[in-house]
């Protein structure tokens, strides 16, 4: 299954929206209390409240417009649906084995919801790049900014 665009998880989609709502429904209305108070005491250019207070919104306001674009360009791929299970693709768990036989484990997701540290890696990333399409026993080169290593595909799976 080829993951053109902007593919995300159901998960990851979920997320994004949990991140939106809990931006719009809560973080905002108690900013915008703020600023109101602070607004109603009187001089506002020396106002931390109300300085901090506007510059939070704005943020806020700016972050809002982002999951909203990206959760419009989002194209929801489940990997539970991959029909070709023998090759890595969107939502493949693949687990890696370098030349001194060290183990990492990743998994294929969307740029929106990558986080190394868990191994998720963005499909746009160079590793989720190199490991496109391979199959197990694969040896895939992946550059990275301190050099390329060579990694090789021991096991993939679609859970």
């Amino acid at each position: 299954m080829k993951a053109d665009g902007n593919p995300i998880t159901p998960a990851g989609l979920a997320a994004l929206k949990a991140r939106y709502d809990h931006l719009l429904g809560n973080e905002r209305p108690r900013i915008v209390e703020i600023v109101s108070w602070a607004a109603g005491n009187g001089d506002r250019s020396e106002n931390g409240d109300y300085l901090y207070g506007r510059k939070r919104m704005r943020e806020i306001d700016r972050e809002l417009a982002h999951l909203a674009r990206r959760m419009k360009a989002a194209r929801v791929i489940d990997p539970a649906l991959q029909v070709d299970r023998t090759r890595a693709f969107f939502g493949a768990t693949v687990t890696l084995a370098d030349e001194d036989d060290n183990r990492k484990f990743v998994t294929l997701v969307g740029d929106d919801e990558q986080d190394a540290g868990k191994g998720l890696i963005g499909w746009s990333s160079p590793m989720a790049r190199a490991l496109r399409g391979a199959t197990v026993g694969d040896l895939r080169t992946v550059r990275l900014p301190g050099g390329a290593k060579e990694w090789e595909v021991v096991a993939i799976d679609y859970a």
